[in-house]
């Protein structure tokens, strides 16, 4: 009896996936987060893999959440978010009533409810099942792409430990990794990468990260004309927003700045400039812009939404972006890294 109940929860759990496939599309068209105009949907290439420090049910489960993903055509980025949530929830164990120690009527991969309306126990016990219905969930989020992964799973879970989810994000996209052939897709032309980072700015790499010529050049120019939107790379919150010309770092006094103009060769500082900080303690810094950034210190932004426009002001001789990356918090000279191999990882070439 209980195999035939199996067979029959499996039969009904594969139509709803085929109608949570077929509807996919239209909920993404209408919320942003599907398949057309600029997401980055991947495919798995290697199912049977077993990503290392995972045994070998953990790489099941893992495999069937991909691999639905895939199936639904639900950007990769999505994979991320739901590999994550599922090491947050379950440690990517199929989890059963654990008795006293069970949190309510939790169950399965994402510990859903059946009192929530996520389904019925047998239901949410088959993985298939289970990774279906976050990613109907998460298309329904609105802009999901573009929120910091713990942002994006909060929505869907509504955990009591909502800042959980971001220390998984290295790991689950590890995961993802093993699955996708070793690389994650490059999106030409997709706003945002299954990293969750996109360009800071529409234009071209010039001038590089410590050069010989210029070894104190801690980031990459990106060429671009005065007024052109710059956008926050990735998630995160804005700590430094400030005009530096001449060693002065002035914070914004609502009256005219020496950054209020352009600069020349010889100034010295970064004009109108603002830094972001990011999960996993990376900050990205945004030089030069024309005037005040449009955001403010204490500002939750996401990828790609604007921050400020191309200027030339401070040590520059024409409009264009410096954009630097740090692998630490605060932003210092020591922990500046050359962005170029950094967003490359990321999959956004610049």
């Amino acid at each position: 009896m209980g195999r035939i109940v199996g067979w029959v929860a499996s039969g009904v759990a594969v139509l709803l996936l085929l109608i949570i496939a077929a509807t996919a599309g239209v909920v993404s068209s209408v919320f942003g987060g599907g398949g057309a105009g600029g997401s980055c949907v991947g495919a798995v290439t290697v199912p049977g893999a077993t990503p290392a420090g995972l045994s070998a049910e953990q790489a099941r489960n893992a495999s069937v959440i991909v691999t639905v993903g895939d199936r639904m055509r639900v950007p990769v980025r999505g994979w991320v978010v739901a590999v994550a949530t599922a090491l947050q929830e379950s440690s990517l164990i199929n989890h059963g009533d654990l008795g006293p120690n069970n949190d309510h009527d939790s169950l399965g991969l994402f510990q859903q409810r059946p009192s929530q309306g996520w389904g019925t126990p047998e239901q949410i016990m088959n993985p298939e099942y289970a990774a279906g219905k976050f990613y109907e969930r998460l298309l329904t989020v609105p802009g999901w792409e573009r929120l910091p992964l713990t942002e994006a799973a909060q929505k869907v879970q509504r955990s009591a430990y909502p800042d959980a989810y971001a220390r998984h994000e290295k790991r689950a996209t590890e995961i993802v990794v093993a699955y996708t052939g070793g690389t994650l897709p490059v999106c030409d032309g997709a706003p945002i990468s299954a990293s969750g980072w996109t360009r800071p700015v529409a234009g071209t790499a010039g001038s590089g990260f410590r050069t010989g010529d210029r070894p104190g050049h801690d980031g990459v120019d990106i060429m671009a004309a005065k007024g052109t939107v710059i956008r926050a790379a990735s998630g995160g919150v804005v700590v430094r927003v400030r005009c530096n010309v001449r060693g002065d770092s002035s914070e914004p006094t609502g009256g005219p700045m020496p950054c209020d103009r352009d600069g020349y060769p010889g100034l010295g500082g970064c004009g109108w400039y603002a830094e972001i900080r990011h999960a996993g303690g990376i900050v990205s810094r945004y030089c030069h812009m024309v005037r005040q950034p449009i955001v403010r210190i204490g500002q939750t932004v996401i990828a790609g939404q604007p921050i400020g426009h191309v200027g030339s002001s401070g040590n520059s001789s024409g409009p264009h972006l410096h954009y630097e990356i740090h692998e630490g918090y605060p932003a210092t000279e020591n922990n500046a890294v050359d962005p170029v191999p950094f967003m490359r990882r990321k999959g956004v070439p610049l």
